[in-house]
Parts: C-alpha cells; sequence; structure tokens
C-alpha cells in the first residue's frame, strides 16, 4: 500500500513587515503559485506543478536524489477507472447513487463496466488516475453534508495538478479552484481526475443523465 503527503504555496498577499492574518489564508485555490505531492510506496515520487506543466521526480535510492521521471506529465481526457468509497453509499445523494450504478452497469460501446480501484488514501488513488485516467469521488454524505476534504490544503493543491495535467476537478457545481473560501479548515465535496468522467459526475448531479 502507498501513501502520500500534498503541499503547496500561494501568492504573498502581506506587506512586509505586517503579520499574517486570517483574511491572508483564505485565498481561492487559483491563487496557488506551486503545488504537489509526494507519493510512498515500492518507489517515491514527487509530483509537482507552478503552473507550467506537471512533472513527476522519482527517488533513486542509490545516490539519494530525486531524478526527472515523468516530465509533462497528462492524464487522458476519459479513464476507466473510478475510486470511491462505496461503504458510504446509502449516505449518498441520490445523483451520486445514480452514476455509481451508471458506471457498473455493462454496456460496451460506452466502455462500461468502469474499474473500481480504491486504496483509501486520496494521494496514491489521485497519482494512479492522474498516469491511466479515471476519477476520484469523495462526495458529500449525510454525515458530511459539506464534504469531508479540506478545501484549502487537500482539494485546492490537488485540483491545480490536475488542471495542468489536462483534467478538471469540481465540487459537483462549481470549479474547486474558483471557490473562495470563508474557512481556514472548510471542507468541500471533490470530482477529479480525467475531464470527460469529472463533466459527467456534474452531469448526474444535474439531473442529466446519458442516453441508453
Amino acid at each position: 500500500m502507498s501513501v502520500g503527503t500534498i503541499f503547496s504555496i500561494y501568492t504573498r498577499v502581506t506587506p512586509d513587515g505586517r503579520p499574517g492574518t486570517l483574511e491572508d489564508l483564505l485565498q481561492p485555490g487559483n491563487k496557488q503559485i506551486c503545488a504537489g505531492y509526494v507519493v510512498y510506496g515500492s518507489s517515491t515520487m514527487l509530483v509537482y506543478t507552478t503552473g507550467n506543466g506537471v512533472h513527476g521526480f522519482t527517488l533513486d535510492p542509490s545516490y539519494g536524489e530525486f531524478v526527472l521521471s515523468h516530465p509533462n506529465m497528462t492524464t487522458p481526457k476519459k479513464g476507466n477507472i473510478y475510486s470511491v468509497n462505496e461503504s458510504n453509499f446509502d449516505y449518498w445523494d441520490q445523483t451520486i447513487k445514480n452514476y455509481v450504478h451508471y458506471v457498473k452497469q455493462i454496456d460496451e460501446p460506452t466502455g462500461r463496466p468502469l474499474n473500481s480501484r480504491y486504496i483509501g488514501s486520496m494521494v496514491s488513488d489521485f497519482h494512479r488516475n492522474l498516469l491511466y485516467g479515471g476519477v476520484y469521488l469523495y462526495p458529500a454524505n449525510v454525515h458530511a453534508p459539506n464534504g469531508k476534504l479540506r478545501l484549502g490544503y487537500e482539494a485546492n493543491p490537488m485540483a491545480f495538478i490536475i488542471e495542468q495535467a489536462g483534467g478538471r476537478a469540481s465540487n459537483g457545481t462549481q470549479r474547486i479552484l474558483d471557490i473562495t473560501p470563508t474557512e481556514l479548515h472548510q471542507r468541500t465535496p471533490l470530482f477529479i481526475g480525467s475531464e470527460e468522467d469529472v463533466l459527467m459526475i456534474e452531469d448526474f448531479i444535474k439531473g442529466k443523465l446519458p442516453k441508453e
């Protein structure tokens, strides 16, 4: 099993000499200037963006240096993987239930069923889907009506990365990077990954069911 760590850097808005305030931290994700993550498993890999593409560096343990192994990473426009904790199924909104039911149905022309892959580590699930295409879902539920993942330091960094790799990140109705937080630990639903897969989830949330 692999796990990971997320990081990001936002633009500095405090003038020199003035202590930072809470308002300085409540910036939308589109103000990030750097974001990345480190995934630890059979190998250790650092993936980051500064707004000019996504690049991956793999740790070479023979001399303790990170080597550029994945330059200019892009994710497929459509994947065949969905990643979600289905033990929460009965707690979801009906629109999310409809989507998961749809992607599990057999229909070869539309590439269904999708493969279910869920590690339980957001970084690890995201990393796999970034490489091979797919979508990671963490919807709201009756126990977490505003979602569970933190907007500022979980959703935003990954949204910055996936958009730089050609993907999409949404809370179901809005681009993640355009949300202006009102709380430091504000939570959000998250749908992130291949663009067409996220767009399909957004359509389900709007009640637009695909033609059979």
